[in-house]
């Protein structure tokens, strides 16, 4: 059993891998801010990961968290129920997203990028602006939030790779539809490097301000390990102080992705693991 830190008060599957948890954290709920982010661990000597705020009440004082179970510590914490509880929460950490009445603002969330683009969604529209959301994901099953962002947004769209939902294909060719029928005057997109870097590369021509959420290697999140460092405007950045989101048109989307991949084969060995770990339980 986990020892005792701060008491998960919901779990529950979204989809697919998916998991939304409201955790007890009054603190953090009180002085969170869109686009901020914690570091969690699960146990002593475990693993750190960052995990974006998305959202928080500050009446029951808890902060939701929507993880995708992917490796080892992401799929450990999906194993956790309400009742449960993770030794370690630390935040908020980050530079808030940058609010501003643009006049229209997209949100585009690429799979559980999804849940990092509503809080910024929201805050868009708190300040005043048309708001248009795009969802994206591979197919029907894999769509979060669709809910919530309608209750947010001026405009949802949802596309899927294989056309199970909402529009058959790509984020970037929605976004290229509203392109072509209005003016948009701000974009912040966040999701798969690919997706970011072909949103950014879409709006690149038009000269729209867009922003997008990296995500890089992280340990301690205040700076001082320089694990998730990046190169925007030729200039290397700490994702975790200086951002984590940044103008997309100067993110060096080819090398953030090649430092991303620099411990796949460990990330597997420990993955591979947990699972069997896990077979011999059962």
């Amino acid at each position: 059993m986990l020892p005792r830190g701060y008491d998960i008060v919901e779990s529950r599957w979204l989809a697919t891998d998916v998991k939304k948890f409201r955790i007890h954290s009054p603190k953090i709920a009180r002085k969170r801010k869109p686009g901020q982010f914690v570091i969690i661990r699960l146990k002593e000597n475990g693993e750190r990961i960052p995990l974006t705020i998305v959202d928080s009440d500050l009446k029951e004082g808890t902060i939701t968290l929507i993880v995708q179970g992917i490796g080892k510590t992401t799929k450990e914490l999906n194993s956790l129920n309400a009742g449960e509880s993770i030794l370690d929460v630390v935040g908020p950490l980050g530079t808030p997203s940058e609010i501003s009445l643009f006049g229209t603002a997209v949100s585009i969330g690429g799979g559980v990028g999804t849940a990092i683009a509503y809080p910024t969604a929201v805050a868009l529209k708190a300040a005043g602006n048309h708001t248009i959301s795009i969802i994206g994901a591979r197919t029907k099953d894999l769509v979060i939030l669709e809910t919530e962002m309608r209750e947010v947004a001026d405009e949802v769209y949802v596309t899927t790779d294989d056309g199970s939902y909402g529009a058959h294909g790509l984020v970037t060719d929605q976004l290229r539809r509203l392109m072509e029928q209005q003016t948009i005057d701000f974009v912040i997109a966040i999701g798969p490097i690919p997706m970011m870097r072909a949103v950014a590369e879409c709006t690149r021509p038009f000269g729209i301000k867009t922003v997008v959420s990296l995500n890089p290697i992280m340990v301690d999140g205040t700076g001082m390990c320089g694990g998730c460092r990046a190169v925007v405007d030729n200039k290397t950045v700490f994702v975790c102080v200086d951002g984590p989101e940044f103008d997309a048109h100067q993110v060096d989307f080819q090398l953030l992705d090649k430092r991303n991949r620099s411990y796949k084969s460990e990330e597997r060995e420990s993955l591979d693991e947990y699972e069997h770990q896990c077979a011999n339980r059962s």
